[in-house]
């Protein structure tokens, strides 16, 4: 008896535990080992090849070119091709004697002037004393005061006609804005010249850098940063090391004609702007060819 009451809570302990085991199963979601989620292959970590040609420019505002302001002939230019020059030195020099002419009589004028202004004060002066005493007529007071302001507006119109010409002979000197190197003299002592004539290009040739013309199927994989490598024509086994550094929103029409033959010219390109990471013996305005790495575009 006792054996068999035993063996009930021994089958009662077991059907409990199956009826637990049976209901943690149920709690679970089932999982399907046939299928599996697919692997995504990130294909922007990888980098690719960019090859595109170039030329050797300046940064913004290194490189002006100098214009004559006003009609005149050069009687100094006394830079050359190759020349540095500092900021404030001396371009050229347009011939002055008309203006310095017009100058003493705009002078002569201005004194002339002044004599009249101090004679109309000193009538005003008179004819007030002389009304107040009621020794004049209110009309000669009045006809004072009027060419008094006659004799300041003549003053005016002299001083005024001596400062447009002052600054005419300034501008018949002309400076250098920057410091840099004459690259082109386009004129020479002795030649008529009207404004706008270009006198010289200077450049500052210690901010130069390369500007690439990437095609524009790999606008997309240009990265800002990216490492560059730069060769040109004449320099055998030799290269030079750069770096994306500026990315422009815009692509545009070609400029450079490709010296590959098989690639085509009639393309449009971004105007990728590189900078140079070490001193080359590069010119300003040379071709180059310049190998970048880009980001691969995911499929």
């Amino acid at each position: 008896m006792a054996m068999s009451q035993q063996f009930k809570r021994l089958f009662l302990l077991l059907l409990f535990v199956m009826m637990a085991a049976g209901l943690g199963a149920c709690g679970k979601p089932q999982e399907n080992p046939g299928k599996t989620a697919p692997a995504v292959k990130i294909n922007s970590s990888q980098s690719v090849r960019i090859i595109a040609e170039g030329r050797v420019v300046t940064y913004p505002g290194a490189e002006i070119v100098v214009s004559a302001e006003q009609s005149g002939v050069v009687v100094k230019l006394p830079v050359d091709e190759k020349m540095s020059v500092k900021k404030g030195d001396l371009i050229a020099e347009l011939e002055t004697d008309e203006l310095r002419a017009m100058l003493a009589e705009s002078r002569a004028k201005i004194r002339e002037a002044e004599a009249t202004l101090q004679l109309a004060k000193i009538e005003v002066e008179r004819y007030k004393l002389l009304f107040q005493k009621q020794m004049g007529t209110k009309q000669n007071l009045d006809r004072a005061v009027h060419d008094h302001k006659a004799a300041l507006a003549r003053l005016a119109t002299a001083q005024a006609a001596a400062r447009r010409i002052q600054v005419s002979l300034d501008k018949s000197r002309i400076l250098s804005p920057i410091d840099g190197v004459i690259i082109t003299r386009y004129t020479n002592p002795g030649e008529m010249v009207a404004p706008g004539t270009h006198l010289v290009m200077i450049a500052d040739l210690s901010k130069m850098r390369v500007e690439a013309e990437v095609d524009e199927f790999d606008v997309g994989r240009i990265v800002t940063g990216a490492k560059v490598q730069i060769t040109a024509e004449g320099y055998v086994n030799q290269s030079w090391q750069g770096k994306v550094e500026e990315i422009p929103d815009a692509v545009v029409d070609r400029r450079l004609k490709p010296q590959d033959p098989g690639r085509p010219s009639d393309t449009r390109v971004l105007l990728v702007k590189i900078a140079l990471l070490e001193p080359t013996p590069l010119k300003l305005g040379q071709r180059v060819e310049v190998e970048m790495q880009g980001k691969a575009l995911a499929r």
